[in-house]
């Protein structure tokens, strides 16, 4: 049943492992965003590309099939426009056109390859909405501002510094690095589980990008650290214990830079029958999720928060909400 007054949108997050979708109510005049569905798959779009540049045939053909499938449902919500942003897979890619193609003519929009810094304020203005905004005073026990809101993709990580202005992107500095699980894992963790040397070397990768992330935004200024996506999201049900995977268990749950760092060497030391025994790995994310923990893990390390807030509202509820607002630049109906 629709909200009164909300407007029911549809948001596709093409990502380099994973393919999301919110169909949502969203009512701007009361800060509200109300989920109607919410779908992940793995399709893993962003295979080989790394090494080769180009979106594999295999890779393509199993995220038009879920983008099918995704079509129907936002039909049968009776959706009222859709927007589809797709991240660092098809930027990278020298094939982008066949990728857009194939979105036109499922979906009946054009996909936005979106840059590093409009992939940033997305997954921001998704993870912060729910924080306040500025000017208000901040709640006992609520995350302070400003924010480093860390989004760690399959191919790469945005990082987005600033205070929760849902409704404007001044005030942001943002910056999108080459580091992403899918990406690392291809690039170095090739034994399973990895030797010590191969760790070390993702996390001399880890460490680069992370000095240019020091050079590019304030760090050293945010107050809390927020952390979005998969990866993220995993370590957290992980560290907590969970039995099961549990979004609302999960969302705005606070974990120790200790226990991050316990959970990631314990991925790590895995083989890969250990990591799909456990019942909140999604089975797509067996495979990446030390090299996305060992992500998280050095970035709180190296900028020194003591403390992780975990989001299940990201880029997925940005682009929901850029939609509604003057920040959706493409929208339409299937």
């Amino acid at each position: 049943m629709a909200v009164p007054g909300a407007q029911r949108v549809a948001a596709i997050d093409c990502g380099t492992n994973s393919l999301r979708l919110l169909i949502a109510d969203v009512d701007p005049a009361r800060n509200a965003l109300a989920d109607v569905q919410r779908r992940m798959e793995i399709v893993r779009l962003g295979q080989g590309v790394d090494a080769t540049g180009r979106l594999a045939p295999e890779a393509l053909a199993r995220t038009f099939a879920m983008l099918e499938q995704y079509a129907r449902a936002i039909i049968d919500s009776r959706a009222s426009a859709v927007r589809l942003v797709a991240t660092s897979a098809t930027r990278d890619a020298s094939n982008a056109a066949e990728f857009s193609a194939g979105v036109r003519r499922i979906l009946g929009v054009d996909p936005e390859v979106v840059s590093g810094s409009d992939e940033a304020y997305l997954s921001f203005s998704g993870a912060t909405a729910e924080l306040g905004r500025a000017g208000e005073p901040v709640q006992p026990d609520q995350p302070e501002p400003p924010f480093l809101v860390v989004d760690i993709g399959g191919g790469s990580t945005e990082f987005v510094f600033g205070a929760p202005e849902a409704d404007a992107r001044h005030g942001l500095a943002a910056i999108s690095v080459n580091i992403g699980c899918v990406r690392l894992t291809e690039r170095h963790l090739h034994n399973d589980p990895p030797t010590r040397e191969q760790v070390a070397a993702a996390t001399r990768d880890i460490d680069a990008a992370l000095a240019t992330v020091a050079e590019a935004i304030p760090v050293a200024s945010a107050r809390t650290l927020v952390g979005l996506a998969g990866s993220v999201t995993t370590l957290t049900a992980v560290a907590l214990d969970l039995a099961a995977y549990d979004p609302a268990r999960v969302h705005h749950a606070r974990i120790s830079a200790g226990r991050v760092h316990e959970v990631t060497l314990s991925l790590l030391s895995q083989g890969h029958d250990q990591r799909a025994a456990s019942p909140v790995i999604h089975p797509g994310r067996v495979d990446v999720i030390g090299a996305g923990a060992l992500i998280l893990d050095r970035i709180m390390d190296r900028f020194g928060f003591t403390e992780l807030v975990a989001s299940e509202h990201d880029i997925l509820d940005g682009i929901a909400w850029s939609v509604v607002t003057a920040a959706g630049r493409n929208s339409g109906r299937p």
